[in-house]
This record gives C-alpha cells, structure tokens and sequence, in this order.
C-alpha cells in the first residue's frame, strides 16, 4: 500500500511532504515503478481514497429559469430580462451572469426536471430527501447523520458531519437533527460562539483524560438508568469532542487566514454578520472552509447560503448576487480539480423549490414547486450534460423527472456506502430506511 506520510516532527516541503518522503518515492521511481503504477497497486489493495460531499443549500428557492434554464422563445411575461450564454460543452447554455459555470460546465451537471418538492421554505427535503408529513417518529435523519451512523468519522480529531450553516430568523431554514439516529449523529456546527472552545486553553492532554475518566464513570450510571438509547448517543458525541479537543486540524481547517492570499481572493468574500433577508448571509468564503474540511477529513459539509426568495426585484437582485454565487462556485469546483479531488468530492446546490414561469407585479417570481434546478459537480460522475427538460414556459418537467432521493442515492453511492445495509428502527420501533424502496442512483452520472 502506498503511504506518502512522514513523521510529525520532520520539517516538510511546500507540498506538504517531508525530504525523507520525496527521496523514498524517488527511490521508488528509481526501480522502475510509475506513479500510475503505484496508484494502482494502491487500489488494488483495497485502499480506497476517503469520499466527501459539499452539500449547498440556497435558502428560499433560486430562479431555476433565470440561471440555468433560460426559455428564449417564450412570451415576455416569463422570459426574463438575462440573457444565454455558451459554455465549455457545445449546445449548452447558461445565464449570462454564471460565466463562471459556464467556464466550468465540462465539469458540471445540472438536473433541470427536479420534481416532488413542496411549497413549504423549509430546508427539510433538501437535508433528508423526505417531507416532514407523516415523518418516522423522532424524525428523519439529516443525509449527514446517516454518513456519520454508516461511516463514522475518518480521522479522530474531525468530525464526520460538519455543518457550516448559520442560524436563520426562519426557523424551517435550519437544517434538521439526526432524527432517529440520536445525538450522538448530530453535526458539529463551529458557526457561534462555540467556536473558541475547539482549543484546550491551558488543559493538557494528562488533565483531561482525568476529566474524561470521571465522566465516563457519571455516564456509567446514567446509562443504568436510561434505557432510552440517548446515553449511547452521547457517549460517541463525547469521544468525538475529546478528538476535536485534542487534534488541531479541525481547528486550522476552519482558519481560513492559513490559505493564500490568491485563493481567497478567487473565492471572494462578504460579511457574514448581515443576513439577507430571514435567512443566511450571502458568504462564499464558506465555499473554501467547506474546500479545507474535507481535505481535514470531514465526509459532510453543508452550507447555507444567501436567500432566494424574490417576491421582488428578481433581475436587479439577479445582476448583483448571481456573479458573487458563481464566483464561490466556480472556484470551489476549480479548487477541487486542480487539488485532484474531483472523483472524491461531490458538490451539491439546490434550494427547496423553483420559481413561477410568469413574472408578477413587482417584477419577481413567486414560489413553484412543480419543478426546480440542481448543479452538481465533482463526485468522478460523467459531467458535462443536463438531465431533463422542461417546457416551453419553465413550468413543467417534460422529460426525465428526478425526484430528492435519487439525489440522494447518487449522492450515497459516490461516498460507496449503502445506508441501508442494516435494518433500522425509528423511536416507535417502526422498521425504516433512508431511502425509498426501488430508488436508485442517478444512471446519467454514474452509469
């Protein structure tokens, strides 16, 4: 198995390798192995490289024909005042203010035939791929605290579920708990004033094993008492907050002051004390913290971003917040490639619902849940195409409906787990799984 790892202690190169390391792997070359051919024998061992996913959600539902699904030939009255443009695939066309994307297509996939949303601003579906109706008693599990149950953490000292969404004034913006799954499965959320406790200020490591040696005793005896299973949860939200305690890289993951300064200018920035609306602040600075928790090992980083709900103003909000969007996603997706993670992340932005065909009174476009838009990119999919059609107007799916759970299911497979692969129970001990019976993978991206 191929180990590029050096000690801790030894002073490493720019790239983040020790000398020792470079002249070992110089070593190798020597014998006459190529690096393709150490990657192979790597997977052929069975070592596969950790899967994440940046999963981004836009609060209040963005204009699906004002971005990615523009209608030329239909009456003013649902045009729109944007104009296409060309992108890297031949055929395919994009807003005028997403030249980022459009620079980018060959490495993106936008479903624009997504079906069976709700008008309801709430971040539920987007999150667990169910409605809240008739829910599993405790709830459905946030998609983060089902990667967390099936794969757990890949490295002790970072969580395996972090969330970087803020809190919102519209409380069915937020994202939903672990459902089902306990809290032991609930993410781990630095947006706060929780952050300056992911250091030990003045506690060593000797002192707090002690701390933790009496505190397993107290958990001893409440979990005697508690028959609930909660206590369980607890303990493995313990264990993992004593990895975060004593391991910098989450920390340092979130210190975005560590990455240079070219990069954080290709990703912009904005001020994440102003909320827009009553939802989240418009902050693509999250899209490079998101980037550097999941080269820290985290497996799930959401993100809230902005709000969509343009009632309003929808092309002067337009010309102003698209090109700041596109600019945090292209250099996210850029990021990842010239990083070489594009087959190991998959990125996600969606919102809960698209945008009425017909532009009203006050020159915006009101809720429609009948039909929306999703990006996607990275995940080793086979980008570079639209999934589905609409009609002519906008208002309808037309060809290759795609329901949230495929979604999912796509999303489940690229970080190779199977979610139900035991059985599960809800708080009633109903029998449930996270994914509707017969749902299957998106076959356009992963077939």
């Amino acid at each position: 198995m191929l180990r590029i790892q050096g000690p801790q202690n030894n002073r490493p190169l720019c790239s983040g390798l020790t000398r020792r390391d470079a002249l070992q792997i110089g070593g190798i070359g020597a014998a006459g192995l190529t690096l393709p051919q150490l990657l192979r024998a790597d997977e052929a061992s069975g070592q596969s490289r950790q899967k994440s996913i940046i999963m981004i959600y836009l609060c209040g539902g963005p204009p699906h024909q004002d971005m990615y699904d523009i209608k030329t030939a239909a009456p003013k009255e649902i045009r729109g005042e944007f104009q296409p443009i060309s992108t890297s695939v031949p055929g395919i066309e994009v807003c005028e203010h997403l030249p980022g994307i459009a620079r980018n297509m060959h490495r993106v996939s936008v479903i624009r035939s997504m079906v069976g949303a709700r008008d309801a601003h709430y971040s539920y579906q987007c999150m667990t791929g169910y409605h809240d109706q008739n829910a599993a008693a405790g709830g459905w599990p946030h998609f983060g605290s089902v990667i967390s149950h099936a794969a757990g953490p890949s490295r002790p000292g970072t969580p395996p579920f972090v969330s970087l969404c803020y809190r919102t004034k519209h409380r069915p913006y937020n994202e939903p708990g672990p459902g089902f799954l306990g809290l032991g499965h609930s993410s781990f959320a630095p947006k706060g004033p929780g952050r300056d406790d992911l250091i030990l200020q003045g506690i060593t490591t000797d002192r707090l094993d002690q701390r933790r040696n009496l505190l397993s005793a107290f958990d001893q005896f409440r979990r005697d008492c508690d028959a609930s299973g909660r206590m369980e949860g607890m303990d493995v939200f313990t264990d993992r907050a004593m990895g975060i305690l004593t391991s910098p890289e989450l920390f340092n993951a979130l210190d975005v002051s560590q990455e240079p300064e070219e990069i954080r200018k290709r990703y912009g920035a904005q001020d994440e004390t102003k909320p827009r609306g009553d939802a989240a602040p418009m902050c693509p600075q999250n899209f490079l913290v998101a980037r550097r928790l999941v080269e820290a090992g985290a497996r799930v980083v959401t993100v809230n971003y902005s709000f969509w709900d343009w009632h309003g103003n929808n092309f002067k909000t337009g010309r102003t917040e698209l090109p700041i969007f596109d600019r945090g996603i292209a250099a996210l997706i850029e990021d990842l490639h010239e990083r070489g993670l594009q087959d190991d992340v998959t990125v996600v932005a969606w919102g809960e619902f698209g945008r009425t065909p017909k532009i009203n009174k006050n020159a915006g476009r009101d809720h429609w849940p009948r039909v929306c838009a999703t990006l996607l990119a990275g995940g080793g999919m086979n980008n570079g195409q639209i999934i589905g059609t609409t009609d002519r107007l906008g208002g309808e799916a037309d060809s290759r409906p795609v329901s949230f759970q495929e979604v999912f299911a796509t999303i489940y497979h690229n970080l190779q787990i199977n979610p139900d692969r035991e059985r599960m129970f809800d708080f009633r001990g109903v029998p449930r799984t996270f994914l509707e019976q017969g749902v299957q993978p998106i076959q356009e991206l992963v077939g």
